[in-house]
């Protein structure tokens, strides 16, 4: 038995020794090799290449009862009913032209079509979908883009919904998205310049910036990151997100995340960069402010007085997320003599049942919450706002009847988990949520100096941090009052003549100045 469990272990060694030395598929030099104007030994090629993959579809036919030929393409990925229309149907008829690779490509009924030299430019075509067609005594083939697949409906987002605006988001298609984006920014300016990451997964990525309006060197900066990449498959845009910020191990995101055309537009137009990924609905746009996490789409589609107003609230329930519960504990706890006294005496009737002291009723409570909104957001969504509220409603009751809480920590605990729903970003929310439970340990220990003392830390970690250069905490830090007029307050449309400086300083003035509305000269007169 002994030396059955060495023999495994030895070939389980072997195993994982010849996976750890074989070459990746982009380094492999046989996908580098020139075709051959032999068709069988391209064909011999490329199947060995695919072995076992019954999806890979090898078509051989003869274009006009003459010449060898074969189209290769993967089942479920490519239009094979205009694959059949257009392109074999048009090659099978007798025709009198010679059959050589331009003639060939004028009977094809499709506009785009592009040649293929290598072994790699073939497995990069029909991998995307696009048939590649290979003939005897032709050196190079023909990719046609014939690529097809399922792709759900442009719908709103769920996530970023508005009361008044557009109703449409991204979806898992690139080239989708990419249409959605040009048809805000019509301008020629708009770039989108495209590359593969992901050695296995050859995820498409898109840069897209306005020329004359995005720094050079910003749009620079973000490809040198991109191309610095080297993983084996790109799934999702967090994969990116996370290999080019700047600071890996902070809390708080260093780009945006957003599924709205019109917001990867606004910015856009302000000067930063978009990255969309292939196979996902969200992209990132850089550089990025702590401010402009803390911005929703509807402060611009409300007049300016009711997105300011809700922009001032905004701010100050984000404060509360993050700071109620330990303001709460380090009070009860150390500072009863700042509470009323009137007050006080209620408070203390209600906790003289309870056995824990402030702070692990505050981490019990909060710990219940998180677990609760937890649940509801993985249940399904019928069943998943049932539980959250009720599940809240009941453990909440049953937990101030058996005296394990009190209820004014229900009443802090259910305000500061209103007020984290208020962040318009779930990533900045969650970094919120998380640095709550280390600000009640320090509330629970040293009180009111442990609060100041831990918001003294983050608010040093966040001046200290960069999005691609940009400050975090710019237009407040370093100040930058032209810009304040789009932070502190949303400014009427007339005012917001300028882009911000740090990302809109090539091309800095945005409209027409002194376009005040006012009546006319004449119908004052009148």
């Amino acid at each position: 038995m002994g030396n059955v469990k060495k023999f495994l272990n030895h070939l389980l060694r072997s195993d994982r020794k010849k996976s750890a030395n074989a070459e990746l598929p982009s380094k492999n030099p046989q996908t580098q090799t020139l075709l051959s104007r032999k068709l069988n030994e391209n064909l011999q090629l490329i199947q060995d290449i695919y072995s076992d993959c019954s999806d890979v579809i090898f078509h051989d036919f003869l274009i006009g009862d003459q010449t060898k030929a074969v189209l290769i393409y993967i089942d479920g990925l490519t239009n094979v009913e205009e694959l059949d229309r257009n392109v074999l149907a048009p090659l099978q008829q007798d025709f009198a032209l010679e059959h050589t690779l331009p003639n060939i490509r004028k009977k094809i009924a499709v506009s785009s079509i592009k040649h293929v030299k290598t072994v790699a430019d073939v497995i990069e075509e029909i991998s995307g979908g696009n048939p590649v067609l290979l003939m005897e005594r032709e050196k190079q083939g023909l990719s046609v883009g014939l690529s097809k697949w399922e792709k759900r409906t442009i719908e709103e987002p769920t996530a970023e919904s508005v009361l008044r605006g557009p109703r449409e988001g991204f979806i898992e298609s690139l080239r989708t998205n990419t249409a959605l984006l040009r048809r805000k920014v019509r301008s020629p300016n708009l770039k989108i310049k495209s590359m593969n990451i992901g050695t296995y997964s050859g995820t498409t990525i898109a840069i897209a910036y306005i020329e004359g309006i995005a720094a050079p060197a910003l749009v620079e900066e973000m490809k040198s990151r991109l191309q610095r990449i080297e993983i084996d498959g790109i799934l999702e845009s967090v994969y990116i997100e996370e290999l080019i910020e700047d600071n890996p191990l902070s809390p708080f995101p260093q780009l945006l995340s957003t599924e709205r055309p019109d917001v990867a537009s606004a910015y856009l137009l302000e000067g930063h960069v978009v990255v969309l990924v292939d196979g996902t609905p969200s992209v990132l746009i850089a550089p990025v402010t702590i401010f402009s996490l803390l911005q929703s789409p509807e402060d611009y589609y409300e007049r300016y007085v009711v997105g300011t107003a809700i922009r001032w609230l905004r701010y100050l329930f984000y404060a509360i997320s993050l700071l109620g519960p330990s303001f709460y504990v380090a009070i009860i706890t150390y500072h009863q003599e700042m509470i009323p006294a009137n007050l006080l005496l209620t408070m203390a009737k209600s906790r003289e049942q309870v056995p824990f002291p402030a702070l692990v009723e505050a981490l019990l409570m909060e710990s219940m919450f998180e677990a609760l909104r937890e649940a509801g957001a993985r249940l399904p969504r019928q069943i998943g706002t049932a539980v959250s509220i009720v599940g809240a409603l009941v453990i909440g009751q049953a937990a101030i009847a058996a005296g394990i809480v009190s209820a004014p920590m229900v009443v802090v605990v259910a305000i500061t988990g209103i007020a984290s729903f208020m962040a318009p970003r779930f990533t900045v929310g969650i970094a919120v949520r998380l640095l709550r439970f280390p600000m009640m340990f320090l509330a629970g220990f040293l009180g009111l100096l442990g609060v100041f003392l831990g918001g003294i830390v983050i608010l040093n970690h966040l001046l200290t941090l960069r999005s691609f250069g940009v400050p975090y905490m710019s237009p407040l830090a370093p100040m930058k009052g032209r810009d304040l007029k789009d932070v502190l307050w949303r400014a009427p449309r007339w005012m917001l003549n300028t882009r911000p400086h740090l990302t809109g300083e090539w091309n800095p003035y945005r409209q027409a100045p002194r376009q005040q509305p006012s009546p006319a000269k004449g119908d004052e007169e009148g």
